[in-house]
């Protein structure tokens, strides 16, 4: 007992000489709490290119703003059931291809050979699961065949027959290749391609197209894109498109192309749209996920840069991006990107021109 009385005030001593040392001097990375996720959020794009104001006619402009907050709210309904972010993103990009208005889908441009080729991938960050198709011509909807490409066979990546056959097992809608047909395609189309020549006024049938590249100049405006944080902080992304306007048959762009036009992880998802030829050779999403993961930066830096760079290499891009914590950027390099947000709170944002919202 007397051994035990007299080591307290050397034991006290030694307390008070350890808690002298100051406070600030400690390591503090290893115990910081990591940050709650956000509310359910949500950012989509229907397209950049060039958009100028006054040149999409004030009816056609109302209709676009009409369906970017129809995608919105839809995709945030599922969010809010406590739906997962994937499901999300399909709800919301299924609304997208249904309109005319975008490059995805029912408004999807014509190939060289006159016809509609649809690409989409969708990629869910929680499981590092994802799906993509290709060259698909009767599936209704291609983000679904995309997610049935995930969930129903072992592969990532399926094209043309065999991603419409996985479609069609998988119970989804499909079409005669005439659904995706629309006038105002139809027209961009034909200037274009002023050899082109119906042999039928009305059954639809064509001549022989010239099958050379694509004009420097052809638009890809309108492909669509959707990045979900859900409520139990999973993030997941997914694009659709037409591809380019007379793009050579057979060509596959970045959409349906993970890590180029499409990428989710944990903490951060991308779509994207522009040049898909500079976005595959950069592969644009991932490496926009990987900047803001491997230096730390916020994923609006990250986008900021990687369009930057983009626009000084001559290709037209736009991005749309969630982190973890909710934060939805919304980044491009022309005159205007179809896009919007929604957030916990309910509130819709919609814009088309540079410098709205």
């Amino acid at each position: 007992m007397p051994r035990f009385r007299l080591a307290l005030p050397v034991l006290a001593l030694l307390l008070s000489l350890g808690c002298a040392e100051p406070p600030s001097e400690q390591p503090t990375a290893d115990i910081t709490p990591e940050a709650a996720p956000a509310g359910p959020t949500l950012v989509i794009h229907g397209g950049a290119g060039t958009l100028r104001r006054g040149e999409i006619g004030d009816e056609r402009e109302a209709e676009i703003r009409g369906v970017l907050t129809e995608a919105l709210e839809t995709g945030h309904a599922v969010l809010l059931a406590e739906g997962s972010a994937l499901d999300a993103v399909i709800a919301t990009i299924r609304v997208l291809e249904d309109s005319p208005h975008f490059n995805a889908g029912r408004g999807a441009v014509f190939t060289a050979a006159g016809t509609n080729e649809l690409d989409a991938s969708l990629m869910d960050g929680a499981t590092g699961e994802a799906g993509a198709v290709t060259g698909i011509t009767r599936v209704r909807h291609p983000i679904s065949a995309a997610r049935a490409v995930m969930e129903n066979t072992p592969h990532v990546f399926l094209s043309g027959p065999g991603a419409e056959a996985v479609a069609e097992q998988a119970g989804l809608e499909m079409v005669d290749p005439s659904f995706f047909r629309t006038e105002q395609r139809w027209r961009q189309f034909l200037e274009k391609q002023p050899s082109f020549r119906l042999e039928k006024e009305a059954g639809g049938a064509a001549g022989a197209p010239s099958l050379g590249a694509p004009s420097p100049g052809a638009p890809s405006l309108g492909t669509v894109g959707a990045v979900a944080l859900d409520t139990a902080g999973r993030i997941a992304a997914g694009t659709s498109t037409g591809g380019l306007s007379n793009k050579m048959a057979g060509r596959i762009g970045d959409s349906p192309i993970l890590g180029a036009g499409t990428w989710a992880d944990s903490g951060c998802g991308v779509s994207g749209t522009g040049h898909g030829e500079s976005f595959i050779k950069n592969a644009v999403a991932h490496d926009l996920c990987a900047r803001a993961a491997y230096r730390g930066i916020p994923v609006a830096q990250a986008a900021r840069e990687i369009v930057a760079e983009l626009e000084e290499a001559g290709a037209a891009a736009g991005v749309i991006a969630l982190d973890g914590q909710g934060n939805a950027v919304m980044e491009f390099n022309t005159e205007g990107m179809y896009r919007g947000t929604i957030g916990a709170n309910g509130v819709v944002s919609v814009a088309i021109y540079r410098g709205d919202g």
